[in-house]
């Protein structure tokens, strides 16, 4: 028999076999949905993946009751929209399944249409729960400063675009905040101090401020905050509360050191620049250094834009 000789229906069986223990394996059912009358049809996969006895009768109202209720939402959405227009879609969804498990499902579906209407809905569902919980840890790698537990730099710098973008809602302030004496605790001390003295200092400012938008540590001994700030004075009690939070003995006599902070201010005006801002509160910061550190300073811009608001 030659390479191009169609298969044998032993040779169908066998790949039809391995075909299904492949889906098992991966964890993918396949589904199909008849319309109008919403019949529903899965592989013993599917089941699974509701934790269902796959004798068990399907109803699509008790089906859809087990997704979460944005997931529910979602799926209602999206799936009216590929009936009407009939495309297909991909969505991952949550659900709770009969047995209380959460887990989470990616759907792909395709519809079939006959005389320009949808006569069923049909495609896979794949268990990716593993592959949801591994993306979820990395973003919080990259969102949570492993030493102190603040948010890192790439989400202050997120949140940051954001609240500057905003055109309406609460006024908000960014305060940066340098530590004054920290080399001389690496230097005096050693790493190990000067990682346990920035994990102090980092709790004490995000104590100090509980009610802040972001607590971050930019990197080093530099962190930022934002902070709803409805007036020029509101941050300026804010910084002196940082200012005084901070500013503590690390060691022990009499080898100990003073810890303190310098620490600028800005108002964010509505749809403002980041880089801007920053600025502002770098500038501000950088003449709390040069006044001989240990104190607040905020940005000049700030009152004129807080009057402006005001007004």
């Amino acid at each position: 028999m030659s390479d191009d000789s169609p298969p044998t229906s032993e040779q169908f069986n066998r790949l039809q076999e391995l075909f299904e223990k492949t889906f098992k394996a991966a964890r993918v059912g396949i589904w199909e949905c008849s319309l109008p009358d919403e019949t529903l049809t899965w592989t013993d996969t599917v089941f699974e993946l509701f934790d269902l006895d796959p004798r068990s009768p399907l109803r699509r109202d008790d089906i859809v009751a087990l997704y979460t209720p944005a997931s529910r939402k979602d799926l209602g959405r999206i799936r009216s929209a590929a009936i009407d227009e009939g495309e297909g879609f991909t969505l991952d969804a949550e659900i709770v399944t009969a047995k209380g498990n959460r887990r989470w499902i990616r759907i792909t579906a395709l519809v079939e249409r006959a005389d320009g209407r949808a006569k069923r809905i049909f495609g896979m569902k794949q268990d990716i729960t593993a592959e949801k919980a591994m993306f979820d840890h990395i973003r919080r790698l990259t969102e949570i400063d492993p030493m102190t537990g603040l948010a890192s730099r790439a989400k202050f710098e997120s949140v940051f675009s954001d609240v500057c973008a905003c055109s309406t809602g609460a006024v908000h302030g960014l305060l940066l905040v340098d530590l004054d004496g920290f080399k001389a605790v690496n230097d005096a001390l050693g790493h190990q101090a000067g990682d346990a003295c920035l994990t102090t200092a980092a709790r004490r400012l995000a104590d100090v401020v509980p009610e802040a938008v972001l607590v971050a540590r930019l990197g080093g001994d530099e962190f930022a905050v934002i902070h709803a700030c409805p007036s020029a004075q509101h941050l300026e009690e804010t910084g002196h509360r940082i200012v005084n939070a901070l500013a503590f003995g690390w060691g022990s006599f009499p080898n100990q050191l003073r810890i303190s902070a310098s620490v600028g201010g800005a108002i964010i005006a509505n749809g403002a620049a980041p880089k801007d801002v920053f600025a502002q509160a770098d500038g501000a910061l950088y003449r709390v250094k040069a006044e001989g550190k240990c104190g607040f300073r905020r940005s000049a811009d700030s009152q004129i834009v807080a009057e402006r608001r005001a007004g």
